[in-house]
Formats: structure tokens, C-alpha cells, sequence
């Protein structure tokens, strides 16, 4: 399995009262579907798996293989700060039909060394054995930031469903090292949507992200741009990019990230603490500063864009 285009990283969705709200999967991974977005990663960081029970994110895990049905590929997390806690996820996935999984590094009890990081991810792996794992390096939030090079090179030698890395952090140079590690042997699919089109120039093919939930017809005309050779439409598009993503880092990102798909007319609820959504005072300052930096306008034109092409 090689994946090519993006891959959004959902939202958890919550009623009312707490409780998961798995009814909006169907509609949202058709409006993905529609998008133009080629999976989705789920019970990641957006999709707040480390605040849910294990029983919940095997119902989330369920519902969208179901609603999925083959049309996308849907990559499950089962990172944990247990290893049996992500093993019953990683084996639940494979049992359920899931494409791929993935897992961060504990995050409470860290890995002290490249080697004990390997170790731990091999322990996850091996409980689902005919699935692609992908490791999942951010170490802006689980404090654990190693050499990703080393990582694969002692990680081909000792998980063999090893896939790639899920690389969400900045630098740009590790990245392209981890992409050119024996002829490309591994996907590294890059995670810093603001930063998409640098990653194209090194030589990304894929890529995961929280805001190709809701605006991925943007981004696959960066990468369209990119590979025709329009290379200033490209940084044009890149550039309003980072406009509205600096809107969203004026507040809590996954706060402000889920008011936008309330904007866009998808209610997720409200997140679980400690997380919280946004005040009404937050959220309007949010939706100000994305109408003045043309955020909707933008989504509206490429998603009309991509409509008109598609006829």
C-alpha cells in the first residue's frame, strides 16, 4: 500500500450529554469522499484517542470502516500509554478491516533510546501483523524526539509490517533524510499542513492532516499546482494556507479547529477535557479574522473549482 494525496485526520464527535456520537461518521467521510481526500486517520491527535476509553475508540474504529466501505483507506491509531492497551486496539483494527495503524510513543513512561522506542512500537505492531504500522513522530506533544533515520533503520530489522513514519514536526531536513533512507524504501507522510508545500519540494507523496477535514480541495490544488509546474500558483495557495492556519493558532488548534466545522455546518460537539471549546467571544474573533483573510471565500472558489473540473 502506498499512500498518495492526503489523508484527513478527523475530529472526535460528541453529543450533548459526553457520549460518542458515531452517527455523523457516515456523513462526514462521504463529504471527504467527495473532497477528493484518499483516507482517514482516526482517534489521532484531532481525534482525541488519548481521551477516550478503549471501548470507544473500537466503536469509533467501527463505524468509520463501515462508512468507509473500501471507497477510502482508514488508518487507525492505537497509540496508548499502555502497550497491551494498544495492542487490543492494533488487533481490533485488523479484526474489523482497517488499512493501516499507527501509533505515537508513550507518552507518560517515555522511550529512553532509539532502540527502546523500536522495541515498544514493535510490541504494537506485532498484534496486527497483516496491517501496515506507520509510527507516529510528534514530538511537540508527546516529548518524544528521536532520530528518525535510526528509527528506521533499526525498525526495518525488527518490525516487519513496518510501513513509515507519520512525520508531524518541522524539520524539513530529517524529513527528507527519512524519505531518501535506502532509495525510499519507507512512506514518510508528512504531518505540518502549514508547511505541505515545502515538504512537496523534498519530495513528499503523501500526507496527514487535521485541516484537510475541512479544506482539502485547497490543498490538492497546491498539489496539482505543484506537480504541473505551477510553481507560484502553488506558493500563492501555500500562502493563504498559513493565512488562516494563523487564525487557528490564536487559539487552542483543536479548539478552534472544531469551530471551524461548526462554521462550515458540522456540529462535532464540544471536546472532552482537559480540553475546551472555544468562548463565544473566542470563537467570533476566530470567524472575523477568517472572513478577513478570505478563508471561506477561498474554500467556496475551490471547492466550486473542483465541482466545474470534475463536470
Amino acid at each position: 500500500m502506498k499512500i498518495q494525496g492526503i489523508v484527513a485526520a478527523t475530529f472526535a464527535a460528541f453529543h450533548n450529554d459526553g457520549s460518542l456520537n458515531t452517527d455523523i461518521i457516515p456523513t462526514l467521510v462521504d463529504k471527504l469522499i467527495a473532497d477528493g481526500v484518499s483516507g482517514v486517520y482516526i482517534c489521532g491527535t484531532n481525534g482525541e484517542g488519548p481521551n477516550m476509553t478503549v471501548e470507544e475508540r473500537m466503536a469509533i474504529a467501527e463505524a468509520y470502516v463501515k462508512a468507509a466501505n473500501k471507497r477510502v483507506l482508514v488508518l487507525v491509531h492505537v497509540g496508548h500509554t499502555s502497550i497491551r492497551e494498544s495492542r487490543k486496539l492494533a488487533a481490533h483494527a485488523a479484526q474489523i478491516g482497517a488499512d493501516a495503524i499507527s501509533s505515537v510513543a508513550a507518552f507518560y513512561f517515555k522511550p529512553v533510546s532509539v532502540q527502546n522506542l523500536v522495541d515498544c512500537m514493535a510490541e504494537i505492531a506485532s498484534a496486527a501483523p497483516q496491517l501496515p504500522f506507520y509510527y507516529y513522530h510528534m514530538p511537540a506533544l508527546t516529548g518524544v524526539g528521536m532520530d528518525m533515520v535510526e528509527f528506521l533503520a533499526l525498525g526495518e530489522k525488527k518490525i516487519p509490517n513496518l510501513a513509515g513514519i507519520k512525520y508531524t514536526a518541522s524539520t524539513l531536513h530529517e524529513y527528507q533524510a527519512c524519505l531518501n533512507f535506502k532509495d525510499g524504501k519507507f512512506e514518510v507522510l508528512f504531518g505540518y499542513d502549514e508547511m505541505l508545500l515545502p515538504a512537496l519540494v523534498v519530495g513528499a507523496i503523501g500526507a496527514i492532516g487535521s485541516t484537510y477535514t475541512f479544506a482539502a480541495p485547497v490543498y490538492l490544488d497546491i498539489i496539482k499546482n505543484y506537480r504541473e509546474g505551477n510553481v507560484d500558483e502553488a506558493r500563492q495557495l501555500q500562502a493563504k494556507v498559513v493565512d488562516f492556519i494563523r487564525c487557528i493558532i490564536k487559539h487552542p488548534s483543536i479548539a478552534a479547529q472544531r469551530a471551524i466545522m461548526k462554521m462550515l455546518g458540522v456540529d462535532m460537539g464540544n471536546p472532552r477535557l482537559p480540553l475546551t471549546s472555544l468562548s463565544d467571544a473566542a470563537y467570533q474573533q476566530l470567524q472575523n479574522d477568517l472572513n478577513d483573510v478570505g478563508f471561506f471565500r477561498l474554500l467556496a472558489d475551490h471547492s466550486q473549482h473542483k465541482t466545474v473540473a470534475a463536470n
